[in-house]
C-alpha cells in the first residue's frame, strides 16, 4: 500500500546550511493497518506525513503510494492523488468558524465539481455515521469541541479515501474527547481505512487496534 524506499528530506535554510529532517527512511505500511509514528516534536513525524501525502517530495528516495510514485508526482497530479486518496486529520482541525457545518465539509470536494445531488448525499452520509446530521446548517463556531472534531473527521471522509493521515490529532483535546476520537478510530479501522497517525500521546501506545508503534528520532526509525 505505502512505501518509503531510502527516503532522506532535507531543507535548504540558506547557501551553505541544510536541515536534514529525516534521513534513509525505509517504511511498508499494509493496507488496513493502522500504524502510530512515535516521537516528539521535530523528530521527523509529520514529514512523512507530508512526503506520503505528496505535499512535498523527497530530497532523495521514493514514495510509492497504491502503486503510484508520489515522488514523483507534477503538482497538478499529486493535488488529484491528495484529493482522491488522502483524508486529513488536523491537529487543529482547521474548519472555517464563519461557514456552516456542511459548508465546511465540501471544502475537499468543490475542484472536482460535482453533482449537487451527488454532494448532499456524501454530506448526509459522513454526518449521519458521526451522529450530527442535525448540526449540518450550523456555524461552525457555534459548535462544542468534540462537535468541531466530528466535522473535521466527516470532512476528512467525504471523498471515501484509502487512507487517513492524522498529524497530532489528540494535541489540543481534553481526556473525554481523546477517548472520543480513539473510538471513531476504531470505526474507520473496521471500514479497512489505512491509517497514519503521528503523535506524542501516550494514550495511542497500549491501544489494542494500533497494528504497529514506529518510533522516530532525529529523523530516524529507531
Amino acid at each position: 500500500m505505502i512505501f518509503l524506499k531510502d527516503v532522506t528530506k532535507t531543507y535548504e535554510i540558506n547557501k551553505t546550511n541544510t536541515i536534514t529532517a529525516i534521513q534513509n527512511i525505509n517504511l511498508h505500511i499494509k493496507e488496513g493497518e493502522l500504524v502510530v509514528l512515535k516521537g516528539v516534536s521535530g523528530s521527523g513525524k509529520s514529514t512523512i506525513l507530508s512526503l506520503i501525502a505528496g505535499l512535498s517530495k523527497p530530497t532523495t528516495g521514493e514514495v510509492i503510494v497504491d502503486n503510484q510514485r508520489v515522488s514523483k508526482l507534477p503538482d497538478e497530479f499529486a493535488s488529484c492523488y491528495r484529493q482522491n486518496t488522502i483524508g486529513f486529520i488536523f491537529q487543529r482541525y482547521n474548519l472555517i468558524p464563519t461557514l456552516s457545518v456542511a459548508d465546511n465539509i465540501i471544502v475537499p470536494i468543490i475542484p472536482l465539481n460535482p453533482d449537487k445531488k451527488e454532494v448532499k448525499l456524501k454530506i448526509d452520509r459522513v454526518l449521519g455515521e458521526f451522529d450530527i446530521l442535525d448540526k449540518k446548517n450550523s456555524t461552525v463556531r457555534n459548535l462544542s469541541g468534540g462537535e468541531q472534531q466530528r466535522v473535521a473527521i466527516s470532512r476528512a471522509l467525504i471523498n471515501n479515501p484509502k487512507i487517513i493521515i492524522a498529524d497530532e490529532p489528540t494535541a489540543n483535546l481534553d481526556e473525554e474527547l481523546s477517548k472520543n476520537f480513539i473510538e471513531i478510530l476504531k470505526k474507520l479501522k473496521g471500514k479497512n481505512k489505512t491509517i497514519i497517525v503521528a503523535t506524542h500521546d501516550p494514550l495511542f501506545f497500549e491501544l489494542d487496534i494500533v497494528d504497529r508503534i514506529i518510533e522516530i528520532k532525529d529523523g530516524k526509525i529507531i
